[in-house]
This record gives structure tokens, C-alpha cells and sequence, in this order.
């Protein structure tokens, strides 16, 4: 399976608390909802149809809750294709902490993550994707186990927030895949990990 990665982020990077009022609200952020509505109904269809491909679904353990307190459980999003598509799909979470996901079909990946995460690459199939999650996409960059990187950009600046690249971090080379812009301002770029930057020398 070919391990791909889609996150919301806003211009400055912001990743945090992109939907419902229920959302991650830690560290006193207040800016909540910032992705709601925006968008056009081709970006919305491409969101669907990217979940409709997955083969399985990666998440970290607060994404996971999240998702699991949502399309998971309220029966309009659950009956909606984005949330039938997480529901009949299998599920894995990266957690050391988490002894009874209550998703049905959800499988804990506790010990060697990446031993785990290469043993799921490895089976056939199409797409092992990751959404939101954060942690866990920066943790899968930094051990180069990402095969497609999605970046929906939302055009708003927050300054506040947890952004999904740190202040400071490991370096990584892109090659873009796929780049468009839809009527509403919103960009969807797709890339492929390509190993370093090269910098200028003296």
C-alpha cells in the first residue's frame, strides 16, 4: 500500500482545530472552525474521492478520537460517503495509551511503529492514508515512510496555533505532483517526498 498523508492548513501553517467547535482547543487557542465552509464543490469532491480510494486508515490517537466521536458515531456522517468510506474500512491508531478504541474494526499499533506501519506498506492494495494527525505525519516524514503528501491550503492566517511543520525541524525535498486552485481561494498540492534540499554553498 502506498502511504499518503492529507492535512488542512492555513497560510501560516496552522493545522490545529480546523473544524467543529469540539475540536482540539488546547494551549488557549481560540480560532477554531477556520476551514469550515471553505472551499468549492470540486474541492469538496476531491476530499470525498480521496477517503473513497483509501484501503485503510492510519491516525494518531487524538485525530483517531476525534473521527471516531464523529463519522464514527453520528448517523448523518456516518451515512455520509466520507464516513461510509471510514467505516468499512479498517483502521489502525498509533497509541501507547489506548487499550479499547471503541471503532469498530480498529486495530492498536503500541510496540515497533515502524516496524508495524512497514509490515501494513507492504500488503497489497491501494492507499494507506493518514488525515490530520499531525504528530504522527511529522513522526512519518522524519522516518521516511511517506509515499504522497496532500496539503489543502485554506486562505487565512490564524497566528496562533499548532502548525503541522515546527520552528525548527528535519529539511525535505518536494516534487510536486498535482497543484490547483478552486474557485473559493483554496490551493490542494500533492507531493512526493524527495529526499534533502540542496543549499547554496560558499
Amino acid at each position: 500500500m502506498k502511504l499518503t498523508t492529507m492535512t488542512q492548513v492555513t497560510i501560516d501553517g496552522v493545522m490545529q482545530g480546523n473544524g467543529a467547535a469540539t475540536d482540539d482547543r488546547r494551549n488557549g487557542f481560540e480560532r477554531g472552525g477556520w476551514a469550515r465552509g471553505k472551499g468549492d464543490d470540486e474541492t469538496r469532491t476531491f476530499i470525498t474521492q480521496t477517503y473513497q480510494r483509501a484501503e485503510a486508515f492510519l491516525f494518531g490517537r487524538r485525530t483517531y478520537e476525534l473521527f471516531a466521536g464523529s463519522w464514527g458515531s453520528i448517523d448523518p456522517m456516518r451515512a455520509h460517503p466520507i464516513g461510509v468510506a471510514l467505516n468499512e474500512a479498517p483502521k489502525y491508531v498509533a497509541s501507547t495509551t489506548l487499550t479499547a478504541p471503541r471503532w469498530e474494526d480498529t486495530t492498536v499499533l503500541r510496540d515497533d511503529l515502524a516496524a508495524a506501519i512497514s509490515e501494513l506498506k507492504a500488503k497489497p492494495g491501494g492507499e494507506l492514508q493518514v488525515h490530520g494527525s499531525g504528530i504522527l505525519t511529522r513522526w512519518l516524514l522524519e522516518n521516511d515512510l511517506v509515499d504522497e503528501m496532500t496539503l489543502i491550503v485554506i486562505p487565512v492566517i490564524l497566528g496562533q496555533g499548532a502548525r503541522l511543520f515546527p520552528e525548527t525541524g528535519p529539511d525535505l525535498a518536494l516534487d510536486l505532483v498535482e497543484s490547483r486552485v478552486d474557485s473559493k481561494g483554496v490551493t490542494i498540492q500533492v507531493y512526493r517526498p524527495a529526499g534533502r534540499p540542496r543549499y547554496a554553498t560558499a
